[in-house]
């Protein structure tokens, strides 16, 4: 999956570049723990790439919670993500009791998640709990974990997934994660603070939401058709009338991933 494009890029460094110019100094963000292999590559691997990438290039006071570390010292990356090399980790914290990050959450005091889901719908709902029937499912998922709160109360939400047509549904079989309309009635209703998700980054194309809640393209990657897209989706985005070629890496910024963020491939291998 992590494939040079027609402009000599993998799709993982695109999405960091992209996710990172989305980070603002001061933010304070969420990075979730991930699984293992594509799994983790989009949930966490791509996030804290782009987080340590932001802080390089013009977001310096960002700070990341990752696991039970509140700021980790993204400069000096461990060798493998292993629980040993994790336990080592300066941090500026390690709090124990993974209520303190829930409590954080539901206080709004996070600025950006990010999410990865089994399915997606239209309007941002995410599932991460079961394929089928929730009481007899085809697949049971890995269950909600934070994401719940993630959406109801981070201020800008990002999702990470890869385009395809079995996660990209026009409703997801169950409601893990509430975006910004839940069967038709809006997330106010269900007096959720903060405002949903606010963007969909792929390996594609990326794409945020309209004033109607609906998802909608905001840009092609480079060498990406429009009948791609629309191939790998289960429901119809909001086409703008005119479509932007999502943005390329800089060079300074393909360098600073190469050879000084992740030069030997722990993060974003897959």
């Amino acid at each position: 999956m992590n494939t040079l494009t027609v402009s000599g890029f993998t799709v993982n460094e695109l999405a960091a570049c992209i996710i990172a110019r989305e980070i603002r100094d001061g933010d304070l963000i969420f990075v979730g723990v991930g699984t293992n292999g594509r799994a983790f590559t989009l949930a966490v691997g791509i996030p804290l790439t782009a987080c340590r990438l932001a802080q390089l290039r013009h977001a310096p006071g960002a700070t990341v919670y990752w696991g039970n570390l509140l700021d980790p010292d993204l400069s000096s990356m461990p060798d493998n993500l292993r629980q040993d090399s994790l336990t080592r980790w300066h941090a500026a914290a390690c709090p124990a009791d993974t209520g303190f990050k829930c409590d954080m959450l539901g206080r709004g005091r996070f600025d950006v998640s990010f999410e990865s889901a089994a399915q997606v719908d239209r309007h941002g709902n995410l599932n991460i709990t079961a394929i089928g029937d929730y009481a007899k499912p085809d697949v049971r998922l890995v269950g909600c974990l934070a994401q719940p709160e993630h959406l109801a109360f981070v201020r800008r939400p990002i999702i990470v997934v890869d385009l395809d047509k079995r996660t990209f549904v026009e409703h997801v079989d169950f409601v893990t994660s509430v975006g910004h309309r839940v069967r038709g009635a809006p997330r106010r209703e269900f007096g959720l603070p903060g405002p949903g998700p606010a963007l969909v980054v792929t390996d594609k194309a990326i794409f945020d939401f309209g004033t109607d809640g609906a998802m909608r393209l905001r840009s092609l990657h480079p060498g990406v058709t429009l009948d791609d897209v629309r191939s790998r989706m289960g429901f119809a985005p909001t086409i703008p009338e005119k479509i932007p070629v999502t943005e390329q890496p800089l060079p300074e910024e393909l360098r600073l991933l190469r050879e000084v963020i992740d030069p030997r491939g722990v993060l974003m291998r897959v």
